[in-house]
């Protein structure tokens, strides 16, 4: 597990209000679509897959927005696809690389809720799930970096060790 402040990063999304037992319509179709997008309108991709959680409190039942999202090198001002575009500010955040199947990402973001409150660290309703490597022939070689957003000002409250090549950040 890692405290970090993820640098801004400029997005091609789609993004709907959801609840959590409507995910799987999603899955695989949106994220092949925001790639045929960005190549047609000739936009360089510069990571996998996000998908960015706003306002979701572990309710199941209660709706929140979805962001599903890949990181663009920039944000032309001729964009005339289908999705929006935005930059995204700095996001600090605790990291966890969670391997295997995504039935089991409860039990990773518990880990990551009991690592915040032992340190003093609120979260701030917004999560990301980076998807690394999918792999729906094998679920267990399944890569997501999860990251649960911190309010700033715990983070900027929170002891840090020194820069690291230019990452501050405390490991577990």
């Amino acid at each position: 597990m890692q405290v970090k402040e993820v640098k801004p990063i400029n997005f091609l999304y789609f993004s709907t209000k959801t609840r959590i037992g409507e995910l799987g319509r999603f899955v695989g179709i949106i994220a092949r679509e925001l790639y045929r997008d960005a190549a047609y309108n000739d936009l360089e991709v510069t990571c996998p897959v996000y998908w960015n959680y706003f306002g979701y409190d572990g309710n199941e039942s209660v709706p929140f927005i979805l962001n599903i999202a890949i990181p663009i090198a920039e944000i032309p001002g001729n964009y005339r696809g289908k999705f929006q575009m935005k930059r995204e500010e700095s996001f600090p955040c605790v990291s966890l690389v969670h391997e295997g199947s995504w039935f089991d990402l409860q039990q990773s973001y518990i880990r990551m809720m009991e690592f915040l409150a032992i340190r003093g660290l609120e979260p701030c309703r917004k999560n990301r799930e980076i998807y690394l490597n999918i792999d729906f022939m094998n679920p267990a070689g399944n890569v997501t970096e999860i990251q649960v957003g911190v309010r700033p000002e715990s983070f900027t409250a929170f002891n840090m060790v020194p820069e690291v090549q230019g990452v501050q950040s405390f490991a577990i």
